[in-house]
This record gives C-alpha cells, sequence and structure tokens, in this order.
C-alpha cells in the first residue's frame, strides 16, 4: 500500500514577509512536491499530501518537515496523484486520503482510511474505490469533509461530460457515507436500480473544494467549470447540479456554449459563476475571529488566477460580494486551512506553505 521513507526530509526556511494587496503572509516552509492537501494533526502538526505520493508531518514550532509515508498504489496522472486528507473527527487518529488509483483499463478516484500512530501510517485500507473509471488524466476531484455523523467526498467527472448526468457512475458526484465506508440508508438514490447508492449528489464537473459549515449546517462546493463557468453550489440532498446539460461556460476552442443552457428547470442553480474563470482548489467556511474581517466568509484558491478568493455570505445563503487578495503573490493556491487558533494557512503548486499575517 505504501512505505516508511528512509529519509527525512528538512526544508529551507523563510522569515521574510511578502506583502500582497494591502496583506502579509510569512513563508513557513518551501520546497514541497506539489503539496495538494494541509490538515492539522494537533497545535504544533500538520500532515501534508504531496501529489507525487509522499505524505509528511510538518512541526509547526521548529519548521522542520519530515517525510512519513509514500503511497504506493497512489498513480501519479495528469491531475491524478495524491490528492486530499482529512483527520476524522469520529475516532482518534484516524485519517482518510483520496488518491489517483491506477486499474486496468483506467484510473478511479480512491477513498482510504489508516491510523496515524508514532509518526506512521498503519493498517491503510480502501473504503472506495470509486465507480468512474477513465483514462483520462483529468477531473479527479476530490476534497473530504464532515458533518455531525458522515463523510463526504468529492469525484469530478472525469473528462467525460455524459457522467455528470449519469447515476450508474461516481464521476460527477459528491458521495456521502458513514465513517467506516458503509452506505447510509437515507442516502437519495440507495436501493435504486442502475444508480450508485453512495451518491449524495450529481451533475458536477470537477469539485475540487468541498466545507461542511456546522454553524449553518450547510454543505458547500466550488468547482471548476469550462471556460467561464466556475461554479459555487449549496449542495442539497439528491439534488442534479446541472453538468454538463446545463452551464454557464464556453467551449475552450470557441465562443460557443457548453450544454443546452445556463439554467434549466429541474436543476439547481449555481450561488455563484465565475465568468472569468479563477480555477478554484479549496474552499473553507471562516468562522474564527483571527481574521476580523473575514469571519463569517467563504475562502477558496484560486489556481490560474492566484488568488485567495473571499465571498460575502447572507442569512439566506446568498452571496452579496467577492473580493480577491493575495494576487501579488503570483502563486497558484491549491489549499486553505483555518488552523484551531484561527490562523489560515495555504499551501501553493509551487511547493510553498504560507500563513496569512494578521
Amino acid at each position: 500500500m505504501f512505505k516508511t521513507p528512509i529519509f527525512v526530509c528538512v526544508l529551507t526556511l523563510f522569515s521574510t514577509v511578502l506583502t500582497a494587496q494591502e496583506r502579509q503572509v510569512e513563508l513557513i516552509i518551501s520546497g514541497l512536491e506539489s503539496p495538494w492537501a494541509i490538515e492539522q494533526i494537533d497545535d504544533q502538526t500538520l500532515i501534508i499530501t504531496e501529489k507525487t505520493g509522499h505524505v509528511g508531518l510538518l512541526n509547526l514550532s521548529n519548521k522542520k518537515y519530515k517525510r512519513i509515508a509514500t503511497i504506493q498504489e497512489s498513480a501519479l496522472h495528469g491531475q491524478g496523484g495524491l490528492l486530499d486528507v482529512a483527520v476524522s473527527p469520529f475516532a482518534p487518529n484516524t485519517l482518510y486520503f483520496t488518491y489517483s488509483k491506477h486499474v486496468k483499463v483506467g484510473y478511479e478516484t480512491t477513498l482510504a482510511i489508516t491510523t496515524l500512530k508514532e509518526n506512521k501510517l498503519v493498517n491503510w485500507r480502501n473504503l472506495l474505490i470509486t465507480q468512474s473509471n477513465s483514462d483520462t488524466g483529468r477531473h479527479f476531484g476530490s476534497r473530504i469533509t464532515f458533518d455531525d455523523n458522515y463523510l463526504f467526498f468529492s469525484v469530478g467527472d472525469r473528462g467525460v461530460r455524459d457522467n455528470g448526468q449519469d447515476l450508474s457512475t461516481h464521476a460527477g458526484t459528491i458521495i456521502r457515507l458513514h465513517p467506516d465506508g458503509r452506505v447510509p440508508d437515507d442516502n437519495p438514490f440507495a436501493g435504486q436500480a442502475n444508480a450508485q447508492p453512495e451518491i449524495w449528489s450529481y451533475g458536477h464537473r470537477n469539485p475540487q473544494g468541498l466545507f461542511y459549515d456546522h454553524q449553518d449546517k450547510t454543505l458547500w462546493s466550488i468547482e471548476h467549470g469550462p471556460r467561464g463557468g466556475d461554479e459555487v453550489n449549496l449542495i442539497v440532498k439528491g439534488q442534479n447540479y446541472g453538468w454538463a446539460r446545463a452551464s454557464h461556460g464556453k467551449e475552450y476552442w470557441g465562443p460557443f456554449s457548453v450544454g443546452e443552457a445556463e439554467e434549466l428547470p429541474g436543476m439547481e442553480s449555481p450561488k455563484k459563476v465565475y465568468t472569468l474563470s479563477i480555477a478554484p482548489s479549496s474552499l473553507i467556511f471562516y468562522r474564527s475571529k483571527t481574521y476580523p474581517e473575514l469571519t463569517g466568509k467563504l475562502i477558496a484558491g484560486a489556481l490560474k488566477l492566484t488568488h485567495l478568493n473571499v465571498l460575502s455570505v447572507d442569512e439566506h445563503q446568498n452571496i452579496t460580494h467577492e473580493e480577491r487578495i493575495l494576487s501579488s503573490l503570483n502563486e497558484r493556491i491549491r489549499d486553505v486551512l483555518a488552523l484551531k487558533n484561527g490562523d489560515i494557512l495555504i499551501a501553493t503548486d509551487e511547493g510553498n506553505i504560507y500563513r496569512l499575517v494578521p
């Protein structure tokens, strides 16, 4: 499943502070291989996935990084590789990972569970190898989040547009499971013929941001659309989010609309559309007070337009205002994390981890 590296990776540290659109970021560490996800283990420790397959621990006190495993099953293929990591709120020392797995004729987005014990990953096992197979290297998803009882994770359409409206595949969906991988009996398509019972919502293109807000009990996603069609969606049980029949985007090869219309009856409309695509990568709902001006707002990373996207949300879950910060940093922001103390960290494709200075 994975192997433990025989080396310790201690990366170069910097104490410089960079100014970016009246905001400052402190560079914590650099030199990672495409860090895809960062997650907090305890007050002093982060766990980090590198797209190339490495898993490491970062000590926030001494800024040292140690690789603890390499996931051999993880296939680095196009947009695929080792993807998200999440700490279970249901069981101590339990972690979930998503990654792209090579199968006989293609690649599947896969959810795995493991235990962190004495800085090692033990008892690794796959909970769900999705039925989302494609030989393309596109649109794997995938983020993990939790409500009070269940695990959710996202799967992209795998570069096959028809998958979005096909319930017989996990591609283009958000999935809901019990923490042990069982299918909840009240999932909207459980027991339905020709439908995958794990599906919670469908009609998605490539949702790479997924976050459950415990205060409002709302599930939010942000996804890559085609050109001019990125979306923020409020996820509702069993609903169809339109792809690829409904889309606000254009074809990459010309000024032609994708799908039948921007919106169609019986399909959920996005809460926000980015008519100039930002290429969203991650999403949090910020509830802490360390940055008062960001409290109660959605914050997303942007890849193509290299910034943090800040969205104001009203009491009816409508998005009322957008702000773009850190554009001058000029790095593809891959993940955003709010620490328990309220600090916001970001990981970039350039291999850096930053802290947003209050």
